[in-house]
């Protein structure tokens, strides 16, 4: 069964053709790939998906709901969370801080609540500081809780945008170039956390990646897109060896 769907997808920007009839299909604790080149359109997808841009034509069904243009938040309640590739971190807080930011909109308590202090809210937020401390430890956090993310290494903030996505409860989870900016050691690092959130969380996962070591490692299947559009789509042997791909984007050495 597929946790996600994308069918028939369109996104225009004046006179470019960001999007050109993109379909896919995420199936349930998958974990699903999307390559190209730079401009080819990649994060227009995912930026149509969480509700951030509005698509021209084509729909979006996560868990069997039509998502396609509802809000951003509407599209996080429903069970959608992303990071960005470019780290989104708020430096005034804590890393504990930055994890809460995302858990606190999805508490049951309302405005009364809140400013009487009442037992509901009280409740609440002894939950929340349950869950954040679950995620700062699922992504090995636990000694960076009181940091401030400017003074954290590069490889440590990608952890913690991604366990700020976690906070959200998705069941989808999107990884905009996850990898970019680290070095070796972090890639292995992250590698074996994205395998981790998927086998123990049961999260399924659509990541855009340059890093072949990641999207070989990691997808079951892969779109590849170039100039907007769907260029091949298969298992990573099969992208490996189509030579549409290799002469578009992995390189041809003929």
């Amino acid at each position: 069964m597929n946790i996600l769907e994308v069918k028939g997808l369109y996104k225009r920007f004046g006179g470019v053709q960001a999007v050109a009839d993109f379909s896919l299909s995420l199936p349930e604790k998958g974990i699903v790939g999307i390559i190209g080149p730079n401009g080819a359109g990649k994060t227009t997808i995912f930026n149509v998906i969480s509700g951030i841009y509005k698509a021209d034509a084509g729909q979006v069904i996560l868990a069997d709901k039509d998502i396609t243009n509802k809000e951003q938040h509407q599209v996080a309640r429903a069970g959608l969370g992303r990071t960005f590739q470019n780290i989104r971190l708020f430096k005034g807080l804590t890393v504990a801080e930055n994890i809460m930011t995302a858990s606190d909109p999805m508490a049951g308590y309302g405005i009364i609540s809140c400013l009487l202090s009442l037992p509901g809210k009280l409740r609440t937020e002894r939950e929340s500081r349950k869950r954040v401390y679950h995620y700062l430890e699922l992504v090995d956090l636990i000694p960076y809780k009181d940091w401030r993310p400017e003074n954290l290494p590069y490889g440590i903030q990608r952890r913690l945008e991604i366990a700020r996505a976690l906070a959200t409860g998705p069941k989808v989870l999107l990884l905009d170039e996850p990898a970019a900016g680290l070095n070796p050691k972090e890639v292995g690092d992250l590698i074996e956390l994205i395998a981790k959130l998927n086998r123990e969380l049961g999260l399924a996962i659509l990541l855009i990646e340059h890093r072949m070591e990641v999207v070989m490692g990691l997808c079951q299947y892969i779109y590849v897109q170039n100039f907007g559009k769907t260029l091949a789509s298969g298992t990573p042997a099969e992208i490996q060896c189509n030579e549409e791909v290799i002469k578009a984007y992995l390189g041809d050495e003929g």
